[in-house]
């Protein structure tokens, strides 16, 4: 039986991952998981894609806030804005929701580190924003991740490709929040349903993949030869779309708790 090696959230939208051994899966995720983006004065999201020092920078989700740090920066101590706090209308891809403001220090520390105006905002009690309804329940709801709630990939994928690289890459350069061991590569891909821990999870669509995966976490840099995803592109061309597609998008069907050593049971 497949069993559950790493698990991973990512507080700010694009951060650095932290890293966990156990977890609370809520219906939008990992708790704590893309809670948080910087976003432009108009609302547009900010990522790594665009903005690669994000990567670098460290955000820990503490019971009262969030905690910052970046190269070069003081460390800042963000509160989790209170429920009066001022809203701004956010666009993550194609959707648009009310989102909480952080506080002033806040965006301020964030446009210093990143070069550019940025704000802070916060997913809260009010902010609906549905999974895309082609493959969800008009219940689902996700934070600030791309799209939906949590990613899993599988160890056997990644080796895989790796074979096909004359210089493998790390598992972080594709972000997920689960990764898994003791299946086949992309074996993933056949999953519908499945149970871990208490939790349990519906695997709904391939994860397209973009020009993020070609930036190193640690260096920030954007390999020159678009690697991996041009070879990615040889073989995982994937559906209608003709895609690239690598790992599977997980909508939680049960919340639970979590945690790394779990069997991963298929159910369907």
């Amino acid at each position: 039986m497949p069993t559950l090696t790493s698990l991973t959230i990512y507080p700010l939208k694009s951060c650095a991952g932290l890293p966990l051994t156990q977890a609370t899966v809520e219906p939008l995720g990992i708790q704590h998981d893309r809670r948080w983006m910087a976003v432009r004065s108009d609302g547009s999201c900010m990522t790594g894609r665009e903005l690669p020092a994000l990567v670098r920078l460290k955000a820990v989700p503490g019971p009262s806030g969030l905690h910052l740090s970046a190269p070069g920066m003081p460390e800042l101590g963000v509160p989790v804005p209170p429920a009066s706090a001022p809203r701004l209308d956010v666009t993550v891809w194609d959707d648009t929701c009310s989102a909480a403001r952080a506080d002033a220090d806040a965006d301020r520390w964030l446009s210093e580190y990143l070069g550019e105006p940025a704000r802070l905002v916060y997913v809260d009690a009010r902010m609906e924003r549905p999974v895309d309804p082609k493959y969800a329940t008009p219940e689902d709801r996700v934070g600030f991740a791309d799209g939906f709630p949590l990613l899993l990939i599988s160890e056997a994928s990644l080796a895989d490709l790796n074979q096909r690289l004359s210089q493998p890459v790390p598992m972080s350069r594709f972000r997920p929040n689960l990764v898994v061991e003791g299946c086949g590569a992309f074996a993933e891909d056949g999953w519908k349903r499945l149970r871990i821990g208490t939790v349990e999870l519906a695997a709904v669509k391939p994860c397209a993949r973009c020009v993020f995966t070609t930036v190193d976490p640690e260096t920030t840099r954007a390999d020159p030869q678009q690697e991996p995803l041009r070879t990615l592109a040889t073989y995982r061309r994937v559906g209608p779309t003709n895609g690239v597609m690598f790992g599977q998008n997980i909508i939680v069907r049960r919340p639970g708790e979590i945690r790394v050593g779990d069997a991963v049971e298929i159910l369907e």
